[in-house]
């Protein structure tokens, strides 16, 4: 199994997919399932491609996903190992996409093949949802599939998102829920004029500061068991003409929140209005919501997984619901269970990016033992494949 895990792996990061270009990945993947009798379909959106491949038609549904699509590799010049040659030293498999996500990728497709050649009458659908735009706009991808299935009433009971989500070792930290994120574009008015005559104009930027001191000391909520408290960053702020004597007629404040369960979107935009009209400011805002939180409480799904972890390398994940937005919250929208389980994020992103080839298989396997534990029995212990 992990010989096949790592094949398949050398071959997707041979394939420079950089996002939102596939590059064949998903046609390599369909080819291989299509051989055990997985039904293929593809949903492309304009420069996406979207792979939606199923087996057996009966529920519950248990799906993976994952995405093709990797980040670009930066300087070259800074690889230890070409980012794209998919070279293994020392049982580290490099390569742009090895750890997010092409790794766990293979580990799911050929965790499929095997479930499926050890139970061809297996319970249930094995499914998998794959995208080639998950790094860069993910407006095309998984949220068009999942748009796509709810609209002809398929539904996915059980999700496991292939996202690289452990901390120090492979299945430490298991993500079952994600916050929310919202960005502002906020334009505050001033009006323009020369800085030896502040009574013919206005500058925005000394009547938003006391706006901006609320904004960034107000505390929306404590959080709760499964997320800590909401949290709002400004990302970009600026205002003038370049000329060290000009007042600006405008002040752009861009500022995000990363918000928990204890508060809406609609809440947050509400308060932001509030603080706006207390301080008497002249504005237009934007807002862009890139998702909303989500979370799978304990239950069949987080219980397989976490009992795969425990069969498999004899130890129990945290949940966390930490770090940043996936694909995952698009899936939990049909009111589906989701949870995240990959290797380490440690190299994620990172010029060198790398993952484990021990870990590869073992991750095949705790995915294997998870849908045995969904669709049959946790005593059906398949470490051994």
């Amino acid at each position: 199994m992990k010989e096949n895990i790592i094949n398949l792996a050398c071959d997707l990061i041979q394939r420079p997919s950089i996002s939102p270009h596939d590059q064949g990945c998903q046609q390599l993947i369909a080819q291989r399932l299509e051989k055990l009798g997985f039904s293929i379909e593809w949903l492309p959106f304009n420069d996406t491609l979207n792979l939606w491949a199923k087996h057996g038609d009966a529920a519950p549904v248990v799906a993976f996903a994952g995405h093709t699509d990797v980040v670009p590799v930066g300087d070259e010049n800074q690889w230890q190992y070409p980012p794209f040659s998919a070279q293994i030293v020392d049982d580290m498999l490099y390569g742009r996409g090895a750890a997010d996500m092409k790794g766990s990728l293979a580990a799911m497709v050929v965790a499929a093949e095997e479930y499926v050649k050890t139970y061809p009458n297996h319970q249930g659908t094995i499914a998998l949802l794959i995208t080639s735009d998950e790094e860069a706009s993910a407006k095309d991808g998984t949220v068009k599939v999942v748009e796509t299935l709810m609209a002809r009433g398929e539904n996915i009971d059980y999700c496991l998102v292939g996202e690289p989500s452990s901390a120090v070792s492979l299945g430490d930290t298991v993500k079952n829920g994600r916050r929310g994120s919202i960005t502002a574009n906020l334009y505050i008015q001033g009006i323009q004029g020369h800085v030896a005559y502040p009574h013919l104009a206005e500058n925005p930027v000394h009547k938003a500061l006391s706006f901006l001191t609320e904004l960034t000391s107000y505390q929306w909520d404590q959080g709760n068991e499964f997320f800590p408290p909401t949290s709002l960053q400004i990302a970009n702020i600026q205002a003038g003409t370049g000329s060290n004597n000009v007042i600006p007629a405008q002040l752009y404040v861009q500022f995000n929140l990363r918000y928990c369960t204890e508060v809406t979107d609609e809440i947050i935009k509400q308060k932001i209005a509030e603080m706006l009209k207390k301080h008497d400011l002249k504005y237009h805002i934007e807002w862009n919501l890139s998702g909303k939180p989500f979370l799978t409480r304990p239950g069949k799904l987080v219980n397989a997984v976490t009992d795969s972890l425990h069969q498999i390398l004899a130890i129990t994940p945290k949940l966390d619901t930490g770090g940043g937005t996936s694909d995952g919250r698009f899936i939990a929208l049909m009111g589906t269970e989701v949870v995240e389980l990959g290797p380490l994020n440690s190299t994620i992103h990172k010029v060198n990016e790398c993952v484990s080839c021990t870990d590869l298989g073992r991750l095949g396997k705790i995915y294997m033992q998870m849908l045995s534990n969904l669709f049959h029995s946790s005593k059906d212990h398949i470490s051994e494949v």
